[in-house]
């Protein structure tokens, strides 16, 4: 396939851009979250290393023993006697899937997802993204006698923070459609993840704390619709529906999702339909809906704080006295890390590329087929979703749970290096573009579309 594009026939009729620019709002929440993102995949990547770090050093013990603490042995009555480490990955990412919500929620009512033809492209890339690493762990699992197939899910999430973080470090001059695709691709991936956490991950299943927790979901709906954003009354009312679904045997981070779908993200003069199309920046007033408000103080908290303590003991794998050899040719091992570096790749490509072969859709003009298989590579950097997954599906501390790990983060930065040489060519090529165009002596303003879908 060629980088080239011919000359668009204006005579045809208009097609549906795929990666097209966002409006206003968009492009400047998109530079928000990049700046928030990048920060916490960075403290996401220095919370691994150091759990790695702690769990092969001569103090392995301690890193167990604190992740087995348990600081509330009395809460067995509540369900609620759980260790450090499950404290972590069901308390504290409850916080991160609340933001989750609240970013899914801003998608489908005033970003990307709310128009159903600019939607179909991140739907499909998100399926495509997930359907086919099933497919690949299923089929490497069945191949090798079956065992480990409850893991099928684990290659089947995107980390937005690892991935954001990586893309912001090779990305200087590559298109903002680019960065657009990977954000929205994310938010449709991680609700598909949390369907399938709630739907193929619960254990042990009781009702009746399921249906109590309606109480407190209701309660915190009626204020935030209200626009009411007292803390010391939605912060209890979230504290007992995330205690409600944990018991109820749904994971508990489904009641962070939930909450963050009740806030309204558009302000009353929004919602009375004085939203702008045209592509400027919409009058004060019209957005920053309460869910932009609380999204604002909980995504520092959720990707400073709440995401690198659950890698800090999610990530601690022991190596030491580790069989190497065995663990690479091991089924699991094989399955997850083919599905993360090939199935995210092939997926997303793929489904990409068949939309645009079999529908009116195409590139936008800015952006190539090869920038695009950089970010299809990047997609395949998985980790907080995806070791959670694996816990649910093999048990903390079990010695599939450690392989789990390992191919976690040996896929993952598999992707990140590929998907890193991609892009860093690409912005290369990009920048060589920007400087020509900088350094134009004749001054015709004519844009050199073409040079740039071939260049590099």
């Amino acid at each position: 396939m060629t980088d080239r594009t011919p000359p668009p026939n204006r005579s045809r009729p208009a097609a549906a851009r795929l990666f097209s620019r966002s409006s206003w709002p968009e492009a400047r929440h998109l530079a928000d979250v990049l700046r928030t993102e990048t920060v916490g995949g960075a403290l996401l990547l220095l919370g691994a290393v150091l759990a790695l770090t702690w769990a092969n050093s001569p103090w392995a013990d301690s890193y167990t023993r604190l992740g087995q603490w348990q600081p509330w042995p009395g809460g067995a009555r509540w369900h609620l006697d759980l260790d450090l480490a499950t404290w972590a990955a069901d308390g504290l990412l409850a916080i991160f899937f609340f933001v989750v919500g609240l970013e899914l929620k801003r998608e489908f009512v005033a970003g990307e997802l709310r128009d159903p033809r600019r939607a179909a492209l991140p739907v499909v890339a998100a399926l495509g993204g997930m359907l086919v690493p099933a497919l690949i762990y299923v089929a490497v699992v069945l191949t090798a006698g079956g065992e480990g197939l409850r893991g099928w899910a684990i290659p089947t999430a995107t980390d937005i923070a690892f991935a954001l973080a990586v893309l912001a470090v090779v990305s200087s001059h590559l298109p903002q459609g680019l960065r657009a695709f990977l954000l929205t691709l994310a938010v449709v991936d991680d609700l598909f993840a949390i369907t399938i956490i709630a739907v193929f991950y619960t254990a042990d299943f009781h009702p009746v704390p399921l249906v109590a927790a309606l109480a407190p979901i209701g309660l915190f709906a009626l204020l935030v619709q209200r626009g009411r954003s007292w803390w010391w009354a939605l912060i209890p009312l979230a504290v007992a529906a995330w205690a409600l679904v944990h018991a109820s045997g749904v994971h508990a981070t489904v009641a962070g999702v939930l909450l963050g779908f009740t806030v309204p993200v558009l302000t009353t003069r929004r919602r009375a339909g004085a939203a702008q199309t045209d592509g400027r920046p919409p009058a004060n007033g019209d957005t920053g809906g309460l869910a932009a408000h609380l999204e604002h103080r909980w995504r520092p908290v959720s990707a400073g704080f709440a995401v690198p303590i659950f890698a800090l003991f999610a990530a601690g794998v022991t190596l030491r006295g580790t069989d190497l050899g065995a663990l690479v040719t091991n089924p699991v091992v094989i399955a997850i890390v083919a599905g993360l570096v090939l199935g995210k790749s092939i997926g997303i490509f793929g489904s990409t590329y068949l939309l645009a072969r079999f529908t009116r859709a195409e590139l936008d003009e800015d952006i190539t087929w090869s920038d695009l298989l950089g970010i299809a590579l990047l997609a395949g950097v998985g980790f907080t979703v995806s070791l959670l997954i694996g816990d649910l599906a093999f048990g903390v501390g079990s010695t599939a749970d450690d392989r789990v790990k390992a191919a976690v983060l040996a896929g993952s930065v598999i992707s990140a290096g590929l998907a890193a040489t991609v892009l860093a060519r690409r912005n290369a090529a990009y920048r060589r573009v920007a400087e020509r165009e900088r350094l134009d002596a004749d001054g015709d303003g004519v844009p050199d579309v073409y040079q740039r879908k071939g260049d590099g």
